[in-house]
């Protein structure tokens, strides 16, 4: 299974967007500031959305589709399924 994941650092805060096959892992590396760039230079560590795909293929097609859309348009994909932008990760365990 492989994952497309949106992290985010507050309510409405940047949204990043990545593919993982260990959704777990890639989440605590994040959380852990262990992933250098981005995410760590802006505090980017709270699992707001994910989804599960069958195909690394699919997943990297997936991943591309969001980073294309207007910020609004990636807010509200999180607030369909995360209206109270709850970290997810907690949920992983």
């Amino acid at each position: 299974m492989y994952y497309v994941y949106i992290l985010t650092n507050r309510r409405n805060g940047t949204p990043y967007i990545g593919v993982t096959n260990n959704l777990f892992r890639r989440v605590y590396e994040h959380k852990q500031g262990l992933a250098d760039g981005f995410t760590k230079r802006y505090g980017i560590n709270k699992l707001v959305y994910y989804e599960t795909i069958e195909s690394i293929i699919s997943a990297i097609v997936r991943e591309k589709q969001p980073k294309k859309w207007k910020r609004k348009w990636k807010l509200r994909l999180i607030e369909e399924a995360n209206r109270h932008w709850r970290d997810l990760y907690d949920y992983l365990l």
